[in-house]
């Protein structure tokens, strides 16, 4: 039955609903997605979405470069647990439970984990990225991997044609959130003394001196640049949403949801650049109930497949 899980141990149901709990309070965007997903796909997201924010939270938190390097570390010793099976039902991290016990239940890439480790000990380095191959090194590290794990949950519906490319498009989907999501933040990274955009972007644009303020940089085209990198996303984005129709319908949906709300953040990113420098942009939760409607009819994936069988995807 939907809310229900049979076969499960009261510790790690409990282990369960704490991960649920952090996902629902933490991450409004992907838990509206979610929401799609039958019961148990659903609490292995948000297993997966726990250590994830564990991880970033390690890299955004206000302790110093050596504390954070031995943190992670150590959260990679407890994944090295997790994915030998070392991690009992009763053990006192809820996160480690319910983690543990999904990649029981799917066949999760855990080195996912590891790569997005990998990108917060970037950010703790203050990597900075010369070129756009450069920064798709750190999106892969930190979404690209995501979007492989999520697709150990989703699976692929059997016989879907193209199948043996869905870890390549959930990757791509992966790149264009997180690209979404640097443009999104542009203003709040710079306050952290974090720069993401490509340095050669910026340079061609004039914003070189980053963005400190709610103003463009004096005599850049901000607008320009805000376009140029909007148009790459859009471009990963679609190339991504290659996946939708090897999926069933609810991860569909779950997929079609998320992906649709940052590409209307998108839209109004590219309507109003300058809205970035003033504050988060966000969406409202009509527009989000939209998306996830149109999510479950289907309407993204057979528009998708429509494309892909003339060739034009």
């Amino acid at each position: 039955m939907e809310g229900q899980t049979t076969h499960m141990s009261p510790p790690v149901q409990a282990a369960y609903s704490y991960c649920e709990a952090v996902t629902g309070q933490q991450a409004r965007n992907f838990a509206y997605g979610i929401r799609l997903l039958p019961y148990e796909k659903r609490q292995a997201m948000s297993a997966l979405y726990a250590f994830s924010r564990r991880v970033d939270d390690i890299g955004d938190g206000e302790l110093d470069p050596a504390t954070k390097r031995t943190r992670l570390e150590s959260t990679r010793e407890l994944l090295d647990r997790i994915r030998h099976g070392k991690v009992e039902e009763d053990d006192t991290d809820p996160v480690a439970v319910a983690l543990a016990d999904a990649a029981r239940r799917f066949p999760l890439p855990l080195e996912g984990l590891d790569e997005l480790i990998d990108g917060v000990l970037m950010d703790v380095r203050g990597a900075t990225y010369e070129t756009w191959d450069d920064l798709k090194t750190y999106c892969r590290c930190v979404a690209g991997a995501i979007g492989r794990l999520s697709l150990g949950v989703f699976g692929t519906e059997p016989g879907a044609p193209g199948a043996e490319r869905a870890s390549e498009y959930a990757d791509t989907l992966g790149l264009a959130l997180q690209l979404t999501n640097i443009l999104r933040d542009v203003r709040e990274d710079a306050g952290n003394g974090r720069t993401y955009l490509p340095a050669d972007d910026l340079a061609k644009f004039g914003c070189s001196a980053g963005f400190h303020r709610t103003t463009p940089p004096p005599g850049s085209d901000f607008a320009g640049l805000i376009h140029f990198e909007v148009r790459r996303a859009r471009a990963l984005f679609a190339e991504g949403y290659r996946l939708l129709p090897m999926l069933d319908r609810r991860s569909g949906a779950c997929v079609a949801a998320m992906a649709g709300i940052y590409r209307r953040l998108l839209d109004r990113i590219e309507r109003d650049p300058e809205a970035v420098l003033r504050g988060r942009v966000s969406l409202p939760g009509h527009e989000k109930a939209y998306v996830a409607v149109r999510g479950l009819s289907g309407l993204d994936a057979r528009h998708v497949s429509r494309l892909t069988s003339r060739g034009r995807a």
